[in-house]
This record gives C-alpha cells, sequence and structure tokens, in this order.
C-alpha cells in the first residue's frame, strides 16, 4: 500500500481518528539523506498493511512543527514516526530509516 502524503492538520487530524497504528515520515524535498530514506520507506510500504504517510517539511512546515511540539519529539528530517492509539511510540532519522528496522518495529509494536 504506497504512502499516502498528507499536508494538513486536517489530514492529520483524519488520520489520528481513522487509524490507530501508523507511519509517519517526515522528508526533505533537497535533501540527498531524506532521499534514500524515502526510497527504503517506499519500498516498504508495498509490502506492509501499516497504513503509510508522507509529510513533505518544505511544504508542510506548520504541520510538522505541530507534530513535534504536540508528541514532544525533536523534530528531524528525514524522519520516521510510528503512532499507536495518538501516541508516538518510536521514531528514528536519517540513515537508520530502513526497510528492515521499519519492518522489525512493525513487529515489534504488533504483537
Amino acid at each position: 500500500m504506497e504512502a499516502k502524503v498528507i499536508q494538513s492538520l486536517e489530514e492529520f487530524q483524519d488520520v489520528l481518528n481513522r487509524d490507530a497504528s501508523f507511519y509517519l515520515l517526515k522528508h526533505s524535498l533537497t535533501c540527498p539523506i531524506s532521499a534514500r530514506a524515502k526510497q527504503e520507506y517506499d519500498r516498504y510500504s508495498l509490502d506492509t498493511q501499516i497504513p503509510m504517510y508522507t509529510l513533505y517539511v518544505q511544504e508542510a512546515r506548520e504541520l510538522s512543527n505541530t507534530i513535534a511540539d504536540r508528541y514532544d519529539v525533536r523534530h528531524e528530517s528525514p524522519q520516521a514516526l510510528l503512532f499507536e492509539n495518538n501516541q508516538v511510540i518510536w521514531n528514528t532519522s536519517h540513515h537508520d530509516i530502513t526497510e528492515t528496522v521499519l519492518r522489525e518495529q512493525e513487529t515489534r509494536f504488533n504483537q
């Protein structure tokens, strides 16, 4: 299931209301490390049932900052966050965003 792009607080709130668990990738459109992380994230999204979302930091700066503040998770880009029941239960950034790590976290938390 391909990752969907969210850009507004309203869209994010809809996701929170609809999905008990989901991944969110904060992606920078200008960073080569972020481009590599997004490739890993997108590859993983094709092989999972967990909903996957992407936020383009340059296009949704306000939403990105709101998420960092609301969930007390320091903003990084790229950054993958795993949400469950309206809480961030895991996050990582930069070179640590890999298909393998994403799969391990989903398995770890969905037992």
